[in-house]
């Protein structure tokens, strides 16, 4: 049996600069970091040739094609895996909220699989062959950021090149300015699920009328990174969250709701510097910076949506466990 547990993530600033339509034509960048939510995938041999996968649902089937989960589908045909294998899943967060769910799936089941044959890998031969699955194999209209932030953990920066080539960074920061960053965030869920693919969709549609702002998110990323490489005025992270929110809103309306602007407003009267909602947007979680005195009052203002406390995660995916 192996189990891997792989992080969720947040991303403080450049999504969307890591979707093909826009660092095919120039680099992309997004700072993002893991955090301590996770992703528990276990593989395990079965008694007889099936393959059993289990997850919302749960599937016995004679062949591999026969699959319905298009992800653990095509994992296992990947890794040449045809029969008499177990998988199954368990997640700290629903899916469909913005933190990388899906890709952190995907990471943590290739890692698993690759125990499962005595295959040894790195953080970035997993998220290659994630991003190799998710988008070209099953065309899913997603970026690159969620797949290598999963692999890598920690806090990352990440740049996107037109050649295909991806560069993680990970930020220099002191301990001190980690734990004031984690005491300053909150992480409130809307109570909204949604498939980022659809939000996705239209914003690779609209990449060309959209060039200056993506361009502006892609610097906002490398901000980020000097912002918290240097830990002296963490204030900035917020202003940096709100004009990317604004910037994401501007390309795609439906990123946002009445309702969620309403909640943003409420937590920026409340004292709140900036904030965001995570992934493509249109629901899942809203992510906001508070600053050194206004936590409890903005968490007071939003008191009818779910708090999620988290810390960072220096970790990328890793077999927990393995007889």
């Amino acid at each position: 049996m192996i189990v891997t547990r792989t992080p969720f993530r947040i991303s403080f600033a450049g999504g969307g600069t890591d979707l093909r339509a826009f660092y095919s034509m120039e680099p992309g960048a997004v700072t993002s970091t893991a955090i301590d939510k996770y992703m528990y995938i276990t593989v395990n041999r079965r008694f007889d040739r099936t393959l059993r996968i289990g997850y919302s649902r749960t599937e016995i089937v004679e062949e591999v094609d026969q699959i319905a989960h298009p992800i653990v589908r095509e994992a296992l045909k990947f890794c040449g895996i045809e029969r008499q294998i177990e998988v199954t899943s368990v997640a700290d967060i629903p899916a469909g909220t913005g933190v990388g769910s899906s890709s952190s799936f995907t990471v943590g089941l290739l890692a698993a699989l690759h125990a499962f044959k005595g295959e040894t890998v790195t953080p970035e031969q997993l998220a290659d062959e994630a991003c190799e699955i998710e988008i070209h194999r099953l065309g899913e209209p997603i970026g690159k950021q969620d797949q290598y932030i999963a692999a890598y953990g920690g806090m990352e920066h990440i740049r996107f090149h037109p050649d295909e080539s991806v560069v993680v960074e990970p930020i220099r920061c002191a301990e001190k300015v980690r734990e004031r960053l984690e005491r300053n965030l909150l992480l409130l869920f809307t109570g909204k699920q949604r498939n980022a693919g659809d939000v996705l969709r239209v914003q690779q549609e609209r990449t060309l009328e959209a060039m200056d702002s993506l361009r502006r998110l892609a610097e906002l990323a490398e901000k980020t990174a000097e912002v918290l490489g240097k830990g002296e005025n963490l204030a900035e992270v917020g202003r940096i969250l709100h004009e990317g929110w604004q910037l994401k809103k501007s390309i795609n309306p439906d990123s946002s709701s009445p309702e969620i602007d309403g909640y943003y407003e409420k937590a920026l009267r409340a004292g709140a510097v900036g904030g965001k909602l995570l992934g493509a947007g249109a629901g899942g979680f809203l992510l906001l910076y508070c600053g050194d005195n206004n936590r409890d009052k903005v968490r007071e203002a939003l008191s009818e949506l779910q708090e999620v406390p988290f810390r960072f995660e220096p970790e990328g995916v890793k077999v927990v466990y393995r007889d």
